[in-house]
């Protein structure tokens, strides 16, 4: 999808960024600033208490920052 523009397949690239690598690895310009996002976890609590031991480790992900 990066190399669309450059290809001239589209004329912009909505791109959900951290830290802003891939883009400019990609020689693209960010031209305009959308919105602030965040990530959910949600969690069925019927399966959290049946399944702990298979969601524990994302929710684990999830509190230190995937580190």
């Amino acid at each position: 999808m990066g190399i669309a523009p450059l290809v001239g397949l589209s004329d912009v690239i909505v791109d959900l960024v951290s830290t802003g690598g891939t883009p400019q690895g990609q020689r693209l310009v960010a031209v305009e600033h959308i919105s602030d996002i965040s990530s959910r976890l949600v969690v069925n609590q019927a399966a959290l208490k049946l399944k702990r031991s298979l969601i524990q480790p994302v929710i684990d992900a999830f509190a230190t920052g995937g580190q």
